[in-house]
């Protein structure tokens, strides 16, 4: 799964637009594309820029095998002289990121490719598939993490994943995001990420009765013992026992200092804050509640203000189907042709939803910070051949209403190149990094956005602002399109 040929991973237009371009050589040009987002999902301030590993790894891999031109010869529309050239296919573009694990928000490119647009339009299906997946998953796991107020989240979705691929980069996502583990078995292998779990209903049901269960376990896992206590009753039956549990291990010589309980349904404020008294009173403050069952970031909010008591969480469906907002919506469009000269001229593309007319050109984005509290201001978008400094005041505005506008003094901001290169010339410049280092990184990311950007409902948005050059182009080419 971590290293494979996806390079049939494209929708069929793709390739019967390559042949085209193909067969007329003067139009395969050199383009720039740029893949990015209209709005956040789940009504979020942000989101979470992830699968950049994956798009790598997809690149380094990208050629048509023998059984891929059998596979498409046998379609009957590819003449032979394509496939002859597909058979000896390889990427020459570039393309450029933004780190995966950064912010990210609607409007930038999140993926720059400058390549012949006959490569460039290849591997438009895959970037996007892979980006739009993981970017969405990440995004929630950093909400529902947010949430649980520093209560580690573990996920545990696999059975519900839309497929073992979902399943698997899906968990790696949502432990970007800030997920302390998973219990994909799979994803702990590949990516070197924590595995975690307890135990089943049914381990407590193949017993004859709880309590020897509950022992079994306790005698087999005493250094990360946490029983799931509802399978009967929750505080006639499970909480009691599980103290009974946590004294014999005591009497045993058994280490206590890594015990818990799990509880998987019922009212969960009220069952926690009753079996937290009833460990208490026990001489069991060390124990852990985990609790599980259809969270989400609103519900764990909810518990929370309900007085729960909760320790940790175990996080599924919701988190790996990304349940209430399952696509991210990630697009991919032209914005710009070398000319014969070898500079970029900008295309722009026109809509009746105003949202959906894009920045025309080669771009760059600078991240924009308050030097003394070094949270986001905003982020500008401009043109490659612009250069902003931090010693010259900066002049930030809102594209959509520009009468909007700030002046950033020299000394009170910092600036941040956010697209950084991945392939250059056909050739991988990527430096992969362990993912949960990529955790630690985007953990330090969020805590640069204000705290009214991260919340759930209703956020501030962060401002996607345009150079004065590229705005005044973009208003340039709509008037040119429209006198057309």
């Amino acid at each position: 799964m971590d290293r494979q040929n996806l390079t049939l991973l494209t929708d069929l237009y793709e390739l019967t637009m390559m042949q085209g371009y193909f067969k007329h050589k003067d139009q395969n040009k050199t383009v720039v594309f740029d893949a990015f987002f209209r709005n956040n999902p789940f009504g979020g301030g942000y989101s979470i820029m992830c699968g950049v590993e994956q798009l790598v790894k997809y690149l380094d891999e990208l050629h048509f095998s023998s059984q891929d031109i059998e596979y498409l010869r046998s379609l009957k529309i590819f003449d032979e002289d394509f496939l002859d050239y597909l058979a000896d296919f390889k990427f020459h573009g570039d393309v450029y990121c933004i780190p995966e694990g950064s912010l990210i928000f609607p409007r930038e490119p999140l993926v720059k490719v400058v390549a012949p647009i006959m490569e460039a339009q290849l591997v438009e299906t895959a970037i996007l598939c892979i980006i739009n997946h993981q970017s969405l998953i990440a995004t929630k796991s950093a909400r529902i993490v947010h949430a649980a107020k520093g209560a580690p989240i573990m996920e545990f979705g696999l059975r519900r994943a839309q497929g073992p691929d979902a399943g698997t980069y899906g968990a790696r996502a949502a432990v970007i995001g800030g997920c302390a583990g998973t219990s994909n078995v799979l994803c702990g292998e590949l990516f070197d990420v924590p595995v975690m779990g307890t135990h089943a209903h049914s381990w407590i049901m193949s017993f004859d009765s709880e309590l020897e269960a509950f022992k079994t376990y306790a005698k087999l896992y005493p250094t990360a013992c946490t029983l799931l206590v509802d399978t009967y009753d929750t505080l006639k039956k499970g909480v009691p026992d599980a103290i009974e549990t946590f004294q014999w291990m005591k009497e045993q010589g058994l280490p206590t200092d890594h015990i818990g309980i799990r509880l998987d349904s019922g009212d969960l404020a009220y069952l926690t804050k009753k079996a937290r008294k009833m460990l208490d009173d026990a001489g069991f403050p060390q124990a852990r509640i985990t609790c599980s069952n259809d969270l989400d970031e609103h519900l764990i909010t909810s518990l929370f203000e309900q007085g729960a008591c909760i320790d940790s969480f175990g996080v599924g469906t919701h988190l790996i189907t990304a349940k209430d907002n399952p696509s991210f919506g990630g697009v991919y469009k032209l914005a710009a042709v070398q000319g014969k000269d070898g500079s970029f001229i900008p295309k722009i593309k026109l809509s009746e939803n105003t949202e959906k007319i894009t920045n025309p050109g080669n771009k760059k984005i600078y991240r924009v910070y308050e030097k003394d509290s070094h949270k986001i201001k905003a982020d500008l978008i401009c043109f490659v051949d612009e250069t902003f400094t931090e010693d010259k005041p900066l002049l930030l505005f809102d594209p959509l209403e520009p009468w909007k506008k700030t002046v950033m003094e020299p000394g009170t901001f910092t600036l941040r190149e956010m697209l950084e290169p991945v392939y250059l010339g056909g050739r991988s410049v990527y430096t992969f990094r362990k993912t949960m280092d990529i955790r630690d990184y985007c953990l330090k990311e969020q805590d640069t956005l204000w705290e009214e950007s991260r919340r759930l409902t209703n956020p501030h948005q962060v401002y996607v602002d345009l150079s004065q050059k590229l705005y005044d182009t973009k208003l340039q080419l709509l008037d040119q399109m429209s006198a057309h």
